[in-house]
């Protein structure tokens, strides 16, 4: 396997890639907020006027607090990164996967990836539990994207979102 593609030096790329790097570690917040949200509202109806009715209104207002963590964000990383617009592209080999950008290059090693999730129009890659880098899949051709698909399911690095 042999895949060669560019990225354009497009001003909202590294936005969509650090919303996509965040979203993974993110999702939590939204889900614990939606939990404190819905025991903060049921026990704030269930003792409307009660002596607990406070603490019931500070689980509330912390869990909408959280929820909107995510967005604001991916919001604040998508404004900081417009900066950091430069060409740049992939090199996927059946070894390793190299990446360049502007002036600097890096690479990662297969053997060295221990899953690979898919997100949107990314591929994000794991060394060990931390993310290492993303794939743009819509910057690849479909044949070459279907083929990437194939040897990483081989390879069992794939996991479900």
């Amino acid at each position: 396997m042999h895949i060669r593609f560019d990225v354009p030096a497009d001003p909202a790329y590294p936005g969509r890639v650090a919303a996509a790097l965040s979203s993974v570690r993110l999702r939590r917040f939204t889900l614990i907020g939606a939990a404190l949200t819905a025991a903060g509202a049921a026990g704030l109806l269930a003792s409307w006027g009660g002596r607990l009715s406070s603490l019931w209104l500070v689980l509330l207002v912390g869990g909408l607090l959280s929820m909107l963590y995510a967005p604001w964000v991916r919001w604040r990383a998508r404004r900081r990164s417009d900066d950091y617009a430069v060409e740049g592209g992939y090199d996927i080999t059946d070894d390793n996967i190299m990446m360049r950008s502007g002036s600097e290059s890096g690479g990662i090693a297969w053997d060295g990836v221990a899953q690979v999730r898919e997100t949107g129009d990314f591929w994000i890659v794991y060394v060990g539990r931390m993310p290492a880098t993303v794939i743009p899949r819509w910057l690849m051709s479909a044949e070459d994207a279907g083929t990437l698909h194939s040897f990483m399911a081989a390879r069992g690095l794939l996991q479900p979102r």
